[in-house]
């Protein structure tokens, strides 16, 4: 039986808001079929003087908010493994 598990990535423009902070972050929400949920955020900053493209500043927040995700996954899972182990289990990254 397979079991779909779904990321949404939702990235937000600092400088929609205000155009001297050239920062954009991001929030990757992870659902299991199961209905647990888990969350990932990152930001990047544009230095001011680097060319305006947006779309590096949101792979760069993006990329970093799944790495956030991935580490608070590996963290839920060493918690549940220590729990049906009664002793403290830590997984290599």
């Amino acid at each position: 039986m397979a079991h779909t598990w779904k990321v949404q990535i939702d990235l937000f423009n600092a400088g929609e808001v205000r155009s001297d902070e050239p920062l954009t972050t991001a929030h990757a929400t992870l659902t299991t079929s199961a209905g647990t949920t888990l969350n990932g955020y990152g930001r990047a900053r544009r230095n001011p003087g680097d060319p305006d493209v947006p779309e590096v500043g949101e792979e760069l927040a993006a990329a970093r908010a799944l790495r956030d995700l991935a580490d608070r996954l590996l963290r839920a899972s060493s918690d549940d493994i220590s729990a049906l182990e009664h002793h403290r289990v830590h997984l290599a990254r």
